[in-house]
This record gives structure tokens, C-alpha cells and sequence, in this order.
């Protein structure tokens, strides 16, 4: 088996290779380190490479499984964190400038489980500026410059979680963790071919994790398949007596019967309108594959203010978790051209606008509960439009635009999980995805929903041909130079 194959494979196939022996967590580890230098950093997806730590831990692991100790799927498997999320032995930076040497020395509680399971931290993966939080409207609003997409480095990962997911997409790495506050777990998945998993609220401690709005940030794993994200949330999720907003829930994924066939399917009226054609083609495909597999219906979300109650929550709480950066006038530190001004405006936001805003936020909360409810997932297109250019900047809220229809948003403001998959490949060969969307803490419901079209559905098996990254090294180069300052 060549390198390139051992980079693709999912979780539990490097599981079988490792506990049989023909692949040792050293060599796992290498291989990923090599692949973090020499296709993942041209790509701007790296912050930090922690050779010293990953190597550490791949020999503890190596001992570990020779010596009869299996701490279970991820054991002796790498990863990256999107760095926002604190580990020991490099710095948080926040994905900004004023930020490039902050360093803490209490670990996240993701980062611990993850080691506990036998997880391998190999690098902290770029992100757009405090994971968006600030604003922006041009993709290298970031201290490593734009993330490129694998599929196409003169196109754009389409959001925070920009490096955990080209990192993943690429093979550098078989899953990471990244952050979902309105979309940021889901539009990178979408444009780069990866599965994505925004969890219930609460599931995932975010103790160690840059705070940007309270009540809406999640954690959650990016990886090559629904398969593999379930694996992981299993080690991540739990409850954690440091971080109040953790449910007190156990969660299970491992060793259980995956059901596949008589799922219950609710279509989101209007949900390809606006999009791009081959986004809405391979939506249709995919219904008439989950056809097969249970009933298709249309369903209709009610008409509330999905993005205006949003972005009065993330304003207000945004502003509040930055007060002091903002008041301080260090916004002009940021690349991000509209960051200066943005969020200075949420200081003056009037008190009665945000409890407004979250008294219709639990009025969407519980409309959507009684929808969802009736469906085991809701579908839509994960993101209305295909990878956008570099080196192009954007309205705010654009290209993003066509992804931000009202599932994503009910599903972020009620707090229930969601997970993309890649649902074929469109113009230029970029990727498209479509979003499973279900009840508050039933995750395996979606996650086996997707796994059955995976199954069904060639696409989870398409990815960059690395001989492509090799030789778009010099252009994702040439985009970043192009990219906005301020």
C-alpha cells in the first residue's frame, strides 16, 4: 500500500493496519508530519507543526498496543486542532496577528480526551481570525494568509474552520476538530469533499476554547466520513464539571447496530433556490438515492428571522467576549477589512434587542423541535454555491450567502446536530454537500442517515489528486499575494 493510499484511509481501516501490526503509530505520525510540510502547509492550513509532541505520543501509543492496551478507535490515529482550541507545547493564536504568541498553560478538555483515547496531536490548524468573530469579507483574514481548497488552490475554504478542513481533505490528516458558531464546521466541509459534524449544543466541552458567543459555539469533528465522525465525538463528548453549558449525557457510537434502511426524510421547501445548478443537480441525486432508503417529503420551515436573530446574538456576544480588544481599538490589528468597525457598532446594540432576539430564538427553538421531530433528518444543500476564488473578496456574508438558508440557521439557534457530507462533485471538480439535520442528541440518527447514502454513493471515495496539489503549490502561492490587506 502506497503512502498516498495509507493517507485516505478512514479511521477504522488505520485501526485494522495498526493493531495488525502493518502499520506502526510512528510511521502513521511521519507520514503525517511529511504530508503537514509538504502539502498542507503550501495550502496555508498550518499554524503550527508539533513534530516533538506527535512523535512523543506516537511511541507512547506504539508501546501501548504492542503491550495488549487498547484504548479504543482513535488510539495511535493523528489529528490536528483548529487553533482556537488550547494545547500544551504550542501557541492558541487565535488565527491572529495581535495573538501569534499566546500560549496557556491548561490543555482544552477536547485535547486531553482526545489524548486519553490515544490520539496523536501532530498540528494546530489555521483558522480565519478569531474564528470569524470579528467580521470579514476577504478570505486571507488570517495569520497564515488564505486557506486554499485541495480541489483548487485558486479557490477558497469558505470559512473558520478553514484549516482543519483542507488539512483533512487533502489526506494530511484523518480528522480534526474544528468550530461551528453559524456555519464554520459545515461550509468547509461542503466545499472540500469532508463530513462535518456539528453536535447538540453541550455535547462537547469547549473549556479551552476561545470564547466567541456563548450561546451558540460548538466543537465538533471534521473527517472523511459520517462513519468517522461518530468515532470521534465518542472520545470527545461528555460531560465536563468545568464547563457549566456540557450536558450531563453520555454518548455512544462504537459497536452498535447502524441502522440503514426506513428513514423518515423531510426535504426543506425552497432549500435550492438561488443555488448554484450543479449544487441543486446533486441534491436531487442524492434524494433520489435516499429514495431507496426511506420516504422523501417536502417539508416547510416557518417563516421566521432566522439571520437577523443571529446576527443580533452573535453581535451581542461577540462583543462582549472582546469588549476589551474592541474598546482598545486593537481591531485595526486584524487583516480583516471591515473587523475595525464591526463590532465596535454591537457596543451601542440596545439590551431589549438581544432578549428580544433570544425570546424568538426559543419561539424558532421550539417550532423546530415539532418539525424535526416528526423526520429522522432534514436535508438541504450544506452550502448554496461551490468554492469561491482566493483572491477575490466578498459582500459580507458572501459567497457564504446561498449557504446560510434556514436549516443551517434554525439548526445553529436551536442547538441540534447537523452533519455534511460530500454529495458529488460539480464544475471544475470542486465539491458540493448536502446536510442531515435532526432532534437535539440524536446524532447517530443523522450519522447512520448518511452513512447509508455514503454507502450508496461513490463520493466519499473521490478525493485531490495529490499530483494536483503538487503542482498548484506555486498558484495557491501566487492567490495569496493577491489576497486583500488592510
Amino acid at each position: 500500500m502506497t503512502d498516498d493510499e495509507i493517507a485516505f484511509l478512514s479511521i477504522s481501516e488505520l485501526g485494522r493496519l495498526l493493531r495488525a501490526g502493518e502499520l506502526s503509530p510512528v510511521e502513521l505520525a511521519k507520514l503525517c508530519l511529511s504530508r503537514l510540510e509538504h502539502i498542507a502547509q503550501p495550502l496555508r492550513a498550518v499554524v503550527t507543526i508539533m513534530e516533538e509532541t506527535a512523535l512523543r505520543e506516537a511511541m507512547l501509543a506504539e508501546a501501548e498496543l504492542k503491550g495488549g492496551l487498547d484504548r479504543g478507535p482513535l488510539h495511535g490515529i493523528p489529528y490536528g486542532l483548529k487553533d482556537i482550541i488550547a494545547a500544551v507545547g504550542a501557541p492558541t493564536t487565535w488565527g491572529a496577528e495581535p495573538f501569534r504568541d499566546q500560549t496557556f498553560a491548561q490543555e482544552a478538555t477536547v485535547t486531553r480526551k482526545l489524548r486519553d483515547a490515544g490520539a496523536i496531536l501532530v498540528a494546530k490548524l489555521a483558522t480565519v481570525e478569531i474564528a470569524g468573530g470579528m467580521g470579514y469579507n476577504n478570505p486571507n483574514a488570517s495569520l497564515t494568509g488564505a486557506t486554499a481548497n485541495p480541489w483548487n488552490p485558486s479557490r477558497w475554504t469558505s470559512g473558520s474552520s478553514s484549516g482543519p478542513a483542507a488539512a483533512v481533505a487533502s489526506g494530511v490528516v484523518p480528522f480534526a476538530i474544528g468550530s461551528d458558531t453559524s456555519g464554520s464546521i459545515l461550509f468547509p466541509s461542503a466545499v472540500t469533499g469532508t463530513a462535518g459534524l456539528r453536535a447538540t449544543y453541550g455535547r462537547v466541552s469547549r473549556l479551552g476554547a476561545m470564547t466567541l458567543c456563548w450561546t451558540l459555539d460548538r466543537l465538533g469533528p471534521m473527517c472523511r466520513s459520517a462513519e468517522d465522525c461518530g468515532l470521534v465525538l465518542e472520545a470527545i463528548a461528555g460531560h465536563d464539571v468545568n464547563d457549566p453549558s456540557s450536558l450531563k449525557r453520555s454518548y455512544r457510537y462504537h459497536d452498535r447496530q447502524r441502522r440503514k434502511r426506513g428513514f423518515r426524510f423531510g426535504v426543506v421547501e425552497g432549500c435550492c433556490e438561488g443555488a448554484h445548478p450543479d449544487v441543486e443537480a446533486n441534491f436531487r441525486n442524492s434524494l433520489h438515492t435516499l429514495a431507496d432508503i426511506g420516504t422523501v417529503e417536502e417539508v416547510s420551515l416557518p417563516d421566521f428571522p432566522y439571520a437577523e436573530v443571529a446576527q443580533v446574538v452573535t453581535a451581542a456576544e461577540a462583543y462582549a467576549a472582546f469588549d476589551d480588544f474592541v474598546a482598545a481599538g486593537r481591531t485595526v490589528e486584524l487583516t480583516a477589512l471591515k473587523a475595525a468597525g464591526l463590532r465596535m457598532a454591537a457596543a451601542v446594540l440596545p439590551a431589549h434587542d438581544y432578549i428580544r432576539a433570544q425570546r424568538i430564538r426559543r419561539v424558532i427553538a421550539e417550532s423546530f423541535a415539532k418539525i424535526a421531530g416528526q423526520y429522522d433528518a432534514l436535508l438541504a444543500p450544506s452550502l448554496g454555491a461551490l468554492a469561491s476564488d482566493i483572491d477575490k473578496d466578498f459582500e459580507y456574508g458572501l459567497p457564504r450567502a446561498s449557504g446560510r438558508r434556514p436549516l443551517n440557521l434554525a439548526g445553529v439557534l436551536a442547538g441540534t446536530p447537523t452533519v455534511s457530507i460530500i454529495n458529488g462533485l460539480g464544475e471544475g471538480c470542486l465539491p458540493t454537500g448536502i446536510q442531515f439535520a435532526g432532534s437535539a442528541l440524536q446524532e447517530n440518527t443523522i450519522l447512520d442517515a448518511a452513512h447509508a447514502l455514503e454507502e450508496r454513493t461513490p463520493h466519499r471515495n473521490l478525493r485531490p489528486k495529490i499530483a494536483t496539489l503538487a503542482a498548484g503549490r506555486e498558484l495557491a502561492g501566487q492567490s495569496a499575494s493577491k489576497g486583500s490587506k488592510s
